[in-house]
């Protein structure tokens, strides 16, 4: 009888120290489900399983040429395929012109003010073996190109590759003389690197971007490779949207394959990107039926 009451004693107060934990992992939950604005799984097809905005994908002939896209279709270069991250993924077989993106109106909750966010997706590639050259962007969010109002993650143009995050105000702010960007300081000191060689064509990296207060002098940008910190930079520049024109651009150049993308409309805290990283079900755990 003494033994069986240690035990249960033992039982009951393990139960105690988990119940905080379970809560927790609840709470996280709960909040990332509330913050969600967009995300797109390719489980079933390539419309967004959520979004706050349009749901639709669009595919247009170039980065240069994106009026009249068509909706809904992939370039001949971009398929679905089994082996994703969870479900399917975007297989990226070749560099071409053609580009494919979501509107981000209301996907992305732009702010005049006071603008924060989470930016999340999974790839799986070798970037030395698999990527043409150049650079590659396998997301970038803006309204008119990479250095003006811009959020990004991309490979450099040469082997070893570098993987790099960019979040770049309006360019007429903090590169005025449109300096080349390979020669140009202002530039290159906006960047953030991943540490080491976080990528492999037989397993899944998770990347992911936040910001915090952009558009209040007082901004800050972090940088996470599967849930770990690779650095932060603080960000005065203003970002200057029209939202009708703002993309999410998936897979620029990109070979390789791409797999749930997320969006939030916050900056994760670090309790919570550990449970977006750890999510066994992916983000459609995040979405209510």
């Amino acid at each position: 009888m003494k033994n069986f009451t240690i035990r249960n004693r033992w039982f009951y107060l393990g139960w105690i120290l988990s119940v905080p934990m379970i809560l927790l992992a609840q709470t996280d939950l709960s909040s990332l489900k509330k913050s969600l604005t967009f995300a797109a799984t390719f489980d079933h097809n390539v419309m967004a399983n959520f979004s706050q905005g349009e749901d639709a994908l669009f595919m247009a002939p170039a980065y240069g040429e994106l009026r009249d896209p068509a909706i809904n279709q992939l370039p001949t270069h971009i398929s679905r395929v089994d082996g994703g991250k969870v479900g399917q993924a975007l297989a990226f077989s070749a560099k071409e012109k053609s580009v494919i993106f979501y509107r981000a109106e209301h996907n992305v909750a732009y702010s005049k003010g006071d603008w924060s966010g989470t930016v999340s997706l999974w790839m799986r590639v070798n970037p030395e073996e698999d990527l043409a050259p150049g650079y590659t962007d396998p997301i970038q969010i803006t309204d008119s190109g990479y250095d003006d109002a811009a959020l990004w993650v991309d490979f450099s143009d040469v082997n070893p590759r570098d993987f790099r995050m960019g979040v770049f105000g309006d360019v007429e702010s903090w590169n005025p003389q449109k300096k080349n960007p390979d020669a140009n300081p202002d530039f290159q000191k906006r960047l953030i690197k991943a540490a080491g060689r976080p990528f492999s064509s037989s397993e899944w990296t998770h990347v992911l971007m936040t910001f915090d207060h952009l558009n209040s002098g007082k901004g800050l940008a972090r940088f996470y490779i599967n849930g770990k910190l690779q650095g932060d930079r603080s960000i005065e520049e203003p970002f200057t949207w029209d939202e009708s024109e703002a993309k999410i651009f998936i897979g620029l150049n990109y070979i390789g394959q791409l797999d749930e993308v997320s969006i939030f409309n916050r900056a994760l805290q670090d309790s919570e990107i550990q449970k977006l990283y750890g999510l066994e079900g992916g983000i459609e755990e995040l979405i209510d039926e």
